[in-house]
């Protein structure tokens, strides 16, 4: 019965954080700036007071002096992780900060863990094993009557290379961002990804010992960075003064006429629902391009939204982004480069062009880690600011997506929910 009761309290708890969720407060923002750069603290002190974030809620982390894009595990874990889950555990933090905003100047990604200790013996029965189920594929040969036990076998490699992998300590890199919305969880596996479980699919409570599956501990974050200080503060001026107005212009998408079930064709679905949808809502008008091709450069007048894809690396410069601008290029590795000027990923390049809030990977992030198209903006019509849009949409975390733009950014707040 006391576990009963106990459950209870933890979903009231969790419908409580669910209806403030979407009201997301400047005092329940963290902001994380290097102590060593003089940029970072200029950035984060701006930041606190546009948007009116308290004082105290600034944190100065002694990184080091150069900027770095990358840190090891161990770093990662010693000026990073302890130090912030010992302030977020204080009497003056606890249970009041429910996302964090790193700055230019906080490392980008994190290495991974390297090899597990220990498990050397377990390490090479798996490469015999392997070794075993690769001799019995050769043994059947090329003859059709044998596919069926050929896929068998290589289905079975495949579960054993992933348990290879995971000791190897392989795929167990992430972006920063993504690490620290597992900050206050102090075990998990750190192998590829854990569900996040501020998204609503995986908000299931099935026994006490899952009441983190709840998201309570789950921490938003988002980054203001980019190809310099100018830029990375426009970000603010630009999401304050498109709120101010209203966020007017075209919205672009990009799919690419893929049909099914695949998850190819389940991205590209989204992405025509969205422009059905923006299109049903008359807040903006819109514009597609629904062939394997990519909107070509300055194609694209006046872009308020934008989503599509894929263009690995290489940006077109089709759009004039308005002020106040939102959208992704759902690619892998578009966050590589980030304060790059000259960069053509996508995400610097068009943060030099002028867009104010966009995602993208650190590497490798497998497509089922991006927010549905729809799903996303959805949120944002819907009036949430730009981090719950994000957290409320992608699945995992601990991975490789990054959030750049203010975490308080409503681009259709002036208008309400338009249906």
């Amino acid at each position: 019965m006391k576990i009963y009761f106990k459950i209870i309290a933890v979903i009231l708890i969790f419908v409580t954080c669910c209806n403030t969720g979407f009201s997301l407060e400047p005092d329940e923002i963290l902001v994380i700036a290097n102590g060593g750069v003089p940029a970072s603290v200029r950035i984060a002190r701006y930041y606190c007071t546009e948007r009116k974030v308290p004082e105290g809620n600034l944190i100065r982390l002694p990184l080091g002096s150069k900027l770095e894009t990358t840190i090891s595990r161990t770093d990662y874990n010693s000026k990073l992780a302890v130090p912030l889950r010992s302030i977020l555990t204080s009497e003056k933090y606890t249970g009041k900060i429910k996302c964090l905003l790193t700055i230019y100047g906080v490392p980008i990604s994190v290495e991974g863990r390297g090899q597990l200790e220990g498990k050397e013996g377990e390490l090479q029965r798996f490469r015999e094993l392997i070794s075993q189920e690769e001799k019995e594929i050769e043994k059947l040969g090329d003859d059709e009557k044998f596919a069926d036990k050929r896929e068998l076998h290589k289905t079975k490699i495949a579960q054993l290379e992933l348990q290879r992998d995971q000791i190897l300590g392989k795929e167990t890199n992430a972006s920063v961002d993504s690490e620290l919305s597992m900050v206050l969880f102090r075990n998990y596996e750190l192998y590829r990804w854990q569900l996040n479980r501020l998204n609503s699919r995986f908000s299931v409570l099935n026994t006490e010992h899952e009441l983190t599956s709840l998201g309570i501990g789950t921490l938003m974050v988002s980054r203001l960075d980019g190809p310099g200080e100018d830029i990375i503060k426009g970000l603010v001026d630009k999401a304050i003064s498109a709120e101010k107005s209203g966020l007017k212009g075209v919205a672009y998408f990009d799919s690419r006429d893929i049909t099914g079930d695949s998850q190819y064709g389940q991205y590209d679905q989204s992405l025509r629902d969205l422009a059905l949808l923006t299109r049903y809502r008359r807040q903006l008008s819109v514009q597609e391009e629904q062939t394997g091709k990519l909107f070509s450069a300055g194609s694209c007048p006046e872009t308020a939204v934008y989503c599509g894809w894929y263009s690995l690396r290489e940006y077109v410069d089709a759009f004039d982004f308005v002020e106040g601008a939102v959208g992704f290029h759902i690619a892998s590795f578009e966050a590589v480069g980030l304060r790059d000027p000259n960069a053509r990923t996508w995400c610097p390049a068009m943060l030099v062009d002028g867009i104010t809030a966009t995602l993208g990977a650190v590497a490798e992030p497998y497509l089922y880690s991006f927010p549905k198209p729809r799903d996303f903006f959805t949120e944002l019509y819907e009036g949430r600011c730009l981090v719950e849009a994000y957290y409320h949409t992608k699945s995992f975390n601990s991975w490789q997506l990054l959030l750049i733009g203010d975490p308080l950014y409503k681009p259709f707040i002036k208008n309400g929910n338009l249906k």
